[in-house]
């Protein structure tokens, strides 16, 4: 008696999906596209063979080993699943390098900042607050022909 419902290598397959079907409980009806890149290619019966050549309790994990493989391998025909690998593992030392840069950069800044004495915020501290600069904090930027000096500088 045939399942009702059949599997996705047994549709693909375009054959009866029996009851004890080695490949049913892999490769469920809902994700055929799965298959197809299994049986593209690995074959069906070799995941067939490889499955059953495994224990029981390790099957799941090889089923979507095989599967994840093989769509990398469709996507990808020449490195497959290893052409991700090496991308990935070059994106972490990019990013590992950067962010090696970016600590020494954040301990150097941190060295200077300690090693100069605070004389700028002594000086601050001392300073009227109220008080008017004589030169604005950018000279140069405000420099304008049709507006006196004097009214920059008292409001920049």
């Amino acid at each position: 008696m045939s399942n009702p419902t059949r599997c996705a290598a047994c549709r693909y397959l375009r054959r009866r999906c029996c009851e004890d079907c080695a490949l049913a409980p892999y490769f469920p009806s809902a994700n055929p596209h799965r298959f197809a890149c299994v049986h593209r290619i690995f074959g069906a019966s070799n995941v067939a063979r490889m499955l059953q050549q495994i224990p029981v309790e390790q099957r799941r994990q090889a089923a979507d080993a095989i599967a994840m493989e093989a769509y990398w391998r469709v996507q990808d025909p020449v490195y497959g699943g290893v052409g991700v690998i090496s991308m990935l593992q070059r994106e972490i030392s990019v990013t590992q390098r950067e962010l090696a840069e970016t600590q020494a950069q954040i301990t150097m800044y941190a060295s200077q900042a300690q090693s100069q004495p605070n004389q700028t915020a002594a000086a601050q501290c001392s300073e009227d607050r109220h008080s008017v600069p004589s030169q604005p904090p950018f000279p140069g930027l405000y420099q304008r022909d049709d507006i006196p000096q004097e009214i920059l500088r008292r409001h920049f």
